[in-house]
């Protein structure tokens, strides 16, 4: 895994394809609508549903996607909800949230800031940063469970990568792949134990995975809520910049 000074970046052959040239002006459309976008493409075969709505698997994300905001109320979309979301279960949206059934719950929450990284950024020095696989599980769900309770799930970790430092045989800090399509990657689930705060370990994670995805050819990005001030000042300073606000809802069924 790439630790050292940022080179330069290249565009991935399929987008190059796609936009020639620099990643300014590329079709960004997929971020418009990140949850659908993912479950409709690099993680189609994880998707649960059809017809315009689809979901990840409850014990893998907490996240429903729908093709079209204008998608009418009707008996059409209340069968496919009812099919994806169990009766009293929450799920959650990015970007488009449909009109809901009669009975089932919208709630909108603030918008969440969506970040982009173009430019390789410096990686502090720290403690290795290492692969996470099952033998890291454990470890990975009770830092998860500490400081990031509400989306991380028992098979989150099949979404993408995972990478994470450890100290004194402690998960020190942790940080992933999420949503994506085919030129952008999600950074998520960037966690430090409050034992290791303070250490400059999620900017040296941060910076070490956004690298890695722009060597690939794709583009890093993540949401970070505003009233987390001290993670948007984080990204803000390792150069990501606000592409937007992105509506951000849950949807309840009775």
């Amino acid at each position: 895994m790439p630790d050292a000074a940022p080179g330069p970046t290249c565009v991935s052959p399929l987008c190059e394809e796609r936009w020639p040239g620099d990643t300014v002006g590329m079709d960004d459309a997929p971020l418009d609508n990140p949850i659908w976008s993912a479950l409709n493409g690099r993680h189609r075969d994880l998707a649960d549903g059809s017809d315009g709505v689809m979901r990840y698997p409850a014990d893998i994300a907490p996240f429903l996607g729908i093709a079209d905001a204008d998608r009418a109320p009707g008996s059409d979309l209340a069968a496919t909800l009812e099919a994806l979301v169990p009766a009293q279960d929450t799920v959650y949206l990015l970007g488009v949230a449909p009109c809901p059934p009669t009975g089932w719950r919208l709630r909108a929450y603030r918008p969440l800031a969506q970040m982009i990284s173009t430019e390789p950024m410096p990686v502090p020095d720290g403690p290795p940063i290492i692969p996470l696989s099952q033998t890291h599980h454990a470890d990975v769900l009770a830092l998860t469970a500490l400081v990031y309770p509400h989306y991380f799930r028992v098979r989150t970790m099949t979404l993408g990568r995972y990478f994470g430092m450890y100290v004194d045989g402690r998960l020190a800090a942790m940080i992933g792949e999420r949503l994506g399509a085919d030129c952008f990657q999600e950074v998520s689930a960037i966690c430090t134990h409050p034992d290791f705060n303070g250490r400059g370990y999620a900017r040296r994670m941060t910076a070490m995975l956004s690298n890695d995805i722009l060597a690939q050819g794709r583009i890093p990005f993540l949401h970070v809520s505003y009233d987390n001030a001290r993670a948007k000042a984080l990204y803000d300073s390792l150069g990501y910049r606000l592409r937007g606000d992105i509506g951000f809802w849950s949807l309840r069924r009775p």
